[in-house]
């Protein structure tokens, strides 16, 4: 990925694109994607107040399909998806910011699901909401209808065969935190643990203070450490391919390329007699 198509932009930057003096084509349709792992709804807080002209998505109902043995979030129906692009207003030929309340999970999960839908303008507003120090609406927009259709496979994903020999032969990245990896506790999913040669990097490592990402230097320094470089095939899981998102974006901000296991450990304990491996080491 090119330094002009970095995956994030600041809230200044965000602020210009919105400002008066910005021509219509740049000024992005915003995309209000708050959503908390277990924690309550994020429409009301919308409702109480998002960016001028952000439209609310539901990361559960719109950017997932329903759960079941495909994992907690698998990717949605392509046309479901689309018609929900085109109610919040996403044209083709204009770019997108999606933010959250702050850690950009949600946001990444909409950044994602749209670059490998096809659409190539498409960035997360670092440090969510929590970075905005501009004015907040409680109306709620009704965007013109959009024009975006997905064309899936702009992203390389993975099933559970993939992951599992991608970890053989590249790097796997478990982007959950270290105790899930380690299977000392697991909150969610039936078993505890990682994919056999999976290496853990949670992905709460790639902030700095006030939730934003670290700088590409330290990013690429960390992921250097863990094995990834320029070059090297790399995949990534979490528990339901949420906060692997997030992973992506990181990874993609210093010029690497991923792969999502889309599935991810809520789909790969889903089939009785799939290995596990726990403990700090890949195994």
């Amino acid at each position: 990925m090119t330094p002009a198509l970095t995956p994030i932009i600041s809230a200044a930057d965000l602020a210009t694109l919105l400002g008066p003096a910005s021509p219509p084509a740049d000024r992005p349709v915003l995309l209000d994607v708050r959503w908390e792992l277990g924690g309550p709804p994020g429409e009301p807080a919308y409702a109480a107040g998002h960016l001028p002209g952000a439209v609310y998505v539901d990361l559960d109902r719109e950017l997932a399909a329903p759960p079941g043995p495909a994992g907690r979030h698998p990717l949605p129906d392509p046309e479901a998806f689309g018609a929900a692009m085109r109610r919040a207003g996403v044209r083709r030929d204009r770019p997108v910011v999606a933010y959250d309340g702050g850690h950009g999970w949600a946001a990444a999960r909409a950044w994602w699901l749209l670059r490998w839908a096809g659409h190539e303008r498409v960035r997360v507003l670092d440090g969510g909401l929590a970075a905005w120090h501009g004015e907040l609406r409680t109306a709620t927009p009704t965007p013109p209808e959009g024009d975006f259709v997905p064309r899936p496979g702009a992203l390389p994903v993975l099933d559970a065969e993939g992951a599992a020999a991608l970890a053989r032969r590249g790097v796997l990245l478990d982007a959950r935190a270290g105790e899930r990896y380690r299977g000392e506790v697991e909150p969610i999913d039936p078993v505890g643990g990682h994919i056999p040669g999976a290496v853990s990097a949670p992905t709460t490592e790639n902030l700095g203070p006030g939730g934003l990402l670290r700088p590409v230097e330290a990013l690429a320094g960390r992921f250097a450490a863990i094995g990834v470089s320029p070059g090297t095939e790399v995949g990534v899981y979490c528990g339901s391919g949420v906060s692997a998102s997030h992973e992506i974006l990181a990874l993609a901000a210093t010029g690497i390329d991923a792969a999502l296991y889309a599935g991810s450990w809520s789909e790969w304990t889903a089939t009785p007699g799939r290995p596990v491996a726990t403990g700090e080491q890949p195994g």
